[in-house]
């Protein structure tokens, strides 16, 4: 899983020490931590019902359609314009017409780009539409693989056309309990962390007071989810209930 996200952020130009990591699913949190330290990322975020993440997500999502057309056109600094407006436009009317068939109503927003690739490459890059489009993806490549070609002809393999309505249930709700003014510890528990023995505690989620931190070794346990909190690191429950832990 370590390897699975080097994939996605440092192969990709990004420095997981710039990121939180977020854990959801009902396991997410019994490995957080450790995948964290690995990565060198500073904090873990443990949403609220952190079981129910995926459906919760479903259920405030946009209605989204992607749409695409393949075209393998070359160009060196300019783009063919007509030809892109004349292939969008048919694109973007097809969208049109399956949101209205399938009876969903609102302002459609449409997001276009384009997989661009140096003529030869067996890869693309995804780059937004826009006049300047050749010259962001020559700043892209540079970015995503360290070199560029200035004088190189490209072509622009995919249209690409992402349609959405925006959700009617976008109302954010706040998850965070009261917690106890008193313990709010269950109890104490032996934890093996590597090959060492500690002795953790036991809290349930929904007694820890949001702005107060705790220590771990700490287990947190709670109806969908159970997370592991590593010795010497810092925890706690902000106002919307979301877990954080400081790595």
């Amino acid at each position: 899983m370590e390897k699975a996200i080097r994939v996605v952020s440092i192969e990709r130009g990004y420095d997981p020490r710039e990121f939180a990591l977020v854990a959801f699913g009902g396991a997410g949190g019994l490995h957080a931590c450790e995948l964290a330290e690995g990565l060198g990322i500073p904090r873990v975020i443990v949403p609220a019902l952190p079981g129910a993440l995926s459906a919760y997500g479903i259920l405030v999502s946009d209605v989204v359609r992607d749409y695409s057309r393949t075209v393998l056109w070359r160009a060196l600094d300019k783009l063919p314009g007509a030809r892109l407006d004349k292939e969008f436009l048919a694109l973007r009317r097809k969208a049109q017409e399956d949101f209205r068939r399938e009876g969903w109503k609102g302002t459609i927003r449409f997001d276009l780009s384009v997989d661009v690739r140096y003529r030869g490459q067996g890869y693309e890059l995804n780059v937004p539409h826009s006049r300047g489009m050749i010259e962001a993806f020559r700043r892209e490549h540079e970015r995503r693989y360290g070199y560029s070609y200035a004088g190189r002809e490209v072509e622009l393999v995919t249209l690409r056309v992402r349609a959405r309505i925006k959700s009617k249930n976008t109302e954010t709700t706040n998850f965070a309990t009261p917690g106890k003014s008193g313990k709010q510890e269950l109890r104490k528990a032996p934890v093996v962390f590597g090959s060492k023995k500690v002795v953790a505690t036991i809290y349930a989620r929904e007694l820890l007071t949001p702005g107060r931190k705790f220590r771990g070794p700490a287990i947190v346990t709670e109806y969908s989810a159970t997370t592991v909190v590593p010795p010497g690191r810092r925890f706690g429950v902000d106002r919307a209930g979301n877990l954080i832990i400081e790595i």
